[in-house]
């Protein structure tokens, strides 16, 4: 590591060529950097001014396999499920993050846990697991929002047949 030039108050620390750069210069490095930067300014200056909305945190959760592409697309998606209604048996490419508005969603993860998330939580799909979700009521709907991000154009889910 060098450092710039020093003052009296402190030396600043910059990076020199490698795969530390590298990493800390990569495009999704940088806006995710960027993202933080700019949610602490917003919650620091928002935390202090009475009647500016503030988020509260749902999920937060470090993921892996995320898309490493130059260029990435985002969708947001809503589905409404009724009750006893599933999802074809799949699997996605990427992770995706389902947040319940109303209802319960019932997640069975091929040699996984069964997992249930309850309306104003969120769970993240782990990618390449194959799954289907389900409205287990007999008598509610079941709504959600679902974030993926993945490479430009591909597949939001891959139907796959069951293990004989």
């Amino acid at each position: 590591m060098q450092t710039r030039g020093c003052c009296r108050r402190a030396c600043v620390p910059r990076l020199g060529p490698g795969p530390l750069q590298e990493f800390a210069m990569h495009p999704v490095v940088l806006r995710a950097s960027a993202s933080l930067f700019l949610l602490g300014c917003w919650l620091t200056a928002t935390a202090q001014q009475p009647g500016m909305a503030r988020p509260d945190l749902v999920l937060a959760q470090t993921v892996e396999q995320m898309p490493r592409g130059e260029r990435q697309q985002v969708r947001v998606l809503k589905a409404k499920f009724q009750p006893g209604d599933r999802t074809v048996f799949h699997s996605h490419r990427a992770p995706v993050t389902v947040y319940v508005l109303s209802g319960q969603f019932t997640l069975e993860l091929e040699g996984r846990p069964t997992v249930r998330v309850d309306a104003g939580t969120a769970y993240v799909e782990p990618a390449h697991v194959r799954m289907t979700g389900f409205n287990r009521s007999a008598t509610e709907p079941l709504e959600v929002v679902i974030f993926y991000v993945s490479d430009v154009d591909t597949p939001f889910l891959d139907p796959v047949s069951r293990a004989p």
